[in-house]
């Protein structure tokens, strides 16, 4: 356990909250948008109460992923991460599982993204 725990420790942090993002993303991605494919017919309260059993987990990621990445990160330098791992993990969602086209419209916004991503992280 000593070995892991050391092994962790030597990840940067931005690493290390970007990773635990991306996973959070992932379940969230599912909490919010999962039900529109698999849950159609059911109640809303029903694609809810999944909705929240998946966005637990998502939780469960996402917090320590902040605290971790408050300890060298701004606020806005994690809310910013936090928007481009949204992107990169909802085009995929969109297309793979959702099985909707993919547009040139997600490249402009990945560009947008990169601006901010420079803006925030700039000295």
């Amino acid at each position: 356990m000593a070995a892991w725990i050391q092994s962790v420790s030597s990840i940067p942090v931005w690493m290390q909250t970007a990773l635990l993002l991306t996973a959070s993303n992932v379940f969230m991605t599912f909490a919010w948008y999962g039900h529109l494919k698999n849950m159609q017919t059911k109640a809303w309260y029903v694609a809810a109460l999944v909705s929240w059993g998946i966005a637990l987990f998502e939780y469960l990621l996402q917090v320590p992923a902040n605290r971790i990445g408050a300890t060298t990160l701004s606020l806005a330098q994690l809310k910013i991460m936090q928007e481009v791992i949204t992107l990169l993990v909802f085009v995929p969602f969109v297309v793979l599982y959702m099985k909707q086209p993919l547009k040139l419209d997600y490249l402009w916004a990945a560009l947008c993204m990169l601006g901010a991503v420079y803006f925030i992280f700039r000295n």
